[in-house]
């Protein structure tokens, strides 16, 4: 039990420290304050030119659907389910951005003023933590005041994520349960993919992967091998069932050796209590995490992530579907290309070949509509249930074929035929 003494505070108290045309920073997911940022919903009648940047919300407030304009308004970097919508109704604004850059961008272009976020109990030192993030909050800590909402919930991790209570102008508490996610199993087209991966992979090697069906799939193909180790953007609840089995244990990475280095965690409530107070677990700022740089400094680094298309130049569109846009950049483009700076790393974009209605998801060119995610000249490896397209030091011809070698079966031949036609493979090819 902590014997540092604070005065907790109602949530509406938050408002006190909001000055006109502010830039409010709140993390993503569980860290994000509920109880906080209701608090500045409800109070935008008294506000004036105020921004929230809030990445990949789980919750819809109104501020967030535009109900306060000159007052109060929402700003993405990922959309999440509680601003999609909004988005595509015009209430809240979305900055194209990799997350390695959020900081930087953030500094240059909004300076924020104030940052809310979620945190742990305190302890005998005087430090609260963000518990399962550190994401773009974590690197204003001792750069501007937070204000922060502390939740027993809340695990309490270690890395560079701690607040010192000197650094906060306020504190309210709010006991909520934390969001938890149970990934459904992987199907079999996860798993035909994840065997392709994975026999790729060799004991020692450092793992990025994300959260969901497939990485899980892949991660359970993993349990035969030894000594891996984690650098990634999201830990999930298979790469704690790996450390649990002894499978991932650090040894041989060469950055943080025996550290399991992530931004922020999204699970089950196992993994929650499984988070706290474990010192093997690594909460670093995603400009530190995603940074290309440092991620070039961990060998055989084996990154990989889930695209939506892929076309038969090799760019992957990654935040949309159907042209309209679902997400964000994300991490993608930090871990491809810090992995190609890894000695031994290796990248993987993983998609199926064909959506659930048998639309591939190779294509000629990318519907109209998405911009391209992660660039043609840093993806290294394609992967569908049908095989791996190589294309790093490829000719044009060589990656149309490769790709359209592992698209599903029944579009193989228009992709053929759509490729010559547009120049990008020889009458006979060669």
């Amino acid at each position: 039990m902590s014997t540092v003494e604070y005065e907790e505070l109602p949530a509406e108290a938050v408002l006190d420290h909001v000055t006109p045309g502010m830039h409010v920073i709140s993390p993503i997911q569980n860290a994000a304050p509920p109880a906080l940022l209701r608090a500045l919903d409800a109070g935008a009648d008294g506000l004036t030119d105020v921004t929230v940047h809030y990445m990949d919300p789980w919750e819809s407030l109104p501020f967030m659907e535009g109900a306060y304009p000159g007052r109060l308004r929402h700003v993405d970097y990922f959309l999440g389910p509680g601003s999609r919508e909004n988005f595509h109704r015009g209430h809240c604004d979305l900055v194209p951005v990799d997350f390695a850059q959020v900081p930087a961008t953030l500094r240059e272009f909004s300076p924020p003023g104030l940052a809310i976020t979620t945190v742990s109990e305190i302890d005998e030192h005087g430090f609260f933590s963000m518990g399962t993030n550190a994401d773009y909050v974590a690197s204003f800590i001792g750069q501007v005041p937070f204000f922060v909402e502390v939740n027993a919930h809340m695990p309490r991790t270690f890395g560079r994520n701690h607040i010192h209570i000197s650094q906060v102008v306020g504190v309210a508490r709010n006991d909520t349960p934390m969001i938890t996610v149970d990934v459904p199993p992987p199907g079999g087209v996860d798993h035909a993919i994840a065997d392709v991966i994975a026999e790729r992979v060799p004991d020692g090697a450092c793992l990025q992967l994300g959260v969901g069906k497939l990485p899980n799939a892949v991660l359970s193909r993993l349990t035969g091998h030894r000594h891996l180790g984690i650098h990634t953007e999201a830990l999930s609840d298979g790469v704690m069932e790996l450390v649990e089995a002894g499978v991932i244990d650090g040894s041989r990475k060469t950055g943080r050796p025996f550290k399991h280095v992530t931004t922020f965690a999204l699970g089950s409530q196992r993994l929650m209590d499984w988070l706290h107070d474990n010192p093997s677990v690594a909460m670093l700022p995603v400009d530190i995490v995603n940074d290309p740089r440092v991620i070039g400094q961990e060998h055989n680094l084996y990154s990989i992530n889930a695209t939506s298309e892929v076309d038969l130049f090799g760019q992957a569109a990654s935040e949309t579907i159907g042209g309209r846009y679902w997400s964000g950049a994300g991490g993608q483009a930090d871990f491809a290309r810090g992995c190609r700076f890894s000695p031994g790393g290796h990248g993987f974009i993983v998609t199926p070949s064909q959506t659930s209605k048998g639309v591939s998801r190779i294509s000629l060119s990318l519907t109209p509509g998405s911009p391209v995610t992660t660039h043609k000249n840093i993806i290294e490896n394609v992967v569908t249930e049908h095989g791996i397209a190589s294309l790093r030091g490829k000719s044009v011809a060589q990656r149309a074929a490769a790709l359209i070698s592992i698209a599903h079966p029944d579009h193989r031949e228009r992709l053929s035929r759509e490729a010559r036609d547009a120049g990008l493979l020889p009458r006979v090819l060669l």
